[in-house]
């Protein structure tokens, strides 16, 4: 089969993206499918119609990628893609609307409040923080609506680090997330699939010496440590399952997308959010549940590929 990867861009996490692509290439070769590789830019309609692949794998992460544009423009040339449609992926990139979907399919979620820059320029929405603070509590996590890999997220640990988390926040996105801090273990579930969708082993990410799995996290050796499957009781575990692939339910994915769960201190699960286009690197989760559930990588890659076809 004809395969386009795409992969690159222009988002913040290109490089992760260029990663997770390089790694998809080499499983799809050694798995005997003629690989396209495609950088994305701004000729890449053209490059589609000109070579035409019978399907892309899409490896791109963060804006542009992530959030129903590409996926847009393919479902317009008639290809097949992989990972979640456009809406569902429009849906998980913005955490505010992922959010209101979760909570409306009654899955906890941190409560949360959510402001546009202009909240703060023209209607002084700054001057509410201390009653934000003592309704959600401190510490508070703060985080842009749309972007990934926690580019952007902080946490305010006193109400004088709110607006300095805002200002950060702020850089990455036009509108901001103010969210309770739940503390307990991340959790990560990979859910495949489409009509039946099912989870792949629970992955517990243990940063060393941070407040969370934050960007640094992710992607440097050494900063994290993995259990998988995460060390957990049997009906946690699948409670944590039911919840991940609720989520993906609920917001119409399909194909792959990987669940950002806490397990607080009572066992109870809260959802974070949703990842449409999980990462395919060295340090990411998905390869690591696939290994704990005894899947090799390219077999991953190959089920991921046969559920593009499924979805066209």
């Amino acid at each position: 089969m004809r395969v386009a990867v795409l992969k690159g861009g222009r988002s913040l996490e290109r490089e992760v993206s260029l990663r997770s692509g390089a790694n998809a290439e080499a499983a799809l070769r050694r798995l005997g499918h003629d690989v396209l590789e495609i950088d994305v830019d701004q000729h890449l309609v053209r490059t589609l119609r000109a070579e035409r692949p019978e399907v892309a794998f899409i490896a791109l992460h963060g804006k542009g990628g992530e959030d129903g544009t590409v996926q847009e423009l393919l479902e317009i040339l008639e290809i097949p893609y992989t990972g979640p449609g456009a809406l569902a992926c429009e849906r998980a990139m913005d955490k505010v609307v992922a959010k209101a979907y979760f909570a409306s399919a009654g899955i906890d979620t941190p409560p949360a409040y959510a402001f546009r820059q202009e909240a703060f320029r023209e209607l002084g929405a700054g001057e509410a923080i201390s009653e934000i603070c003592e309704r959600l509590g401190l510490p508070l996590v703060v985080k842009p609506a749309k972007q990934g890999s926690a580019l952007g997220i902080s946490v305010a640990h006193e109400r004088t680090d709110v607006p300095g988390a805002l200002m950060g926040a702020l850089a990455y996105d036009d509108r901001v997330l103010l969210e309770r801090f739940v503390p307990g273990r991340e959790l990560a579930v990979s859910v495949l699939g489409s009509a039946e969708p099912w989870a792949l082993p629970v992955v517990e990410a243990i940063p060393r010496d941070r407040d969370f799995y934050d960007f640094e996290a992710r992607y440097t050796p050494g900063l994290t440590d993995f259990v998988a499957p995460a060390d957990l009781p049997d009906d946690v575990a699948q409670e944590v399952a039911r919840v991940a692939i609720a989520c993906f339910t609920a917001l119409g994915c399909r194909g792959v997308s990987r669940v950002d769960i806490i397990l607080d201190p009572d066992g109870r699960p809260w959802v974070l959010e949703i990842n449409p286009i999980p990462g395919m690197t060295d340090t990411s989760l998905l390869p690591k549940a696939a290994e704990a559930a005894g899947l090799g990588f390219d077999e991953v890659v190959e089920r991921i590929l046969a559920e593009a076809a499924l979805g066209a």
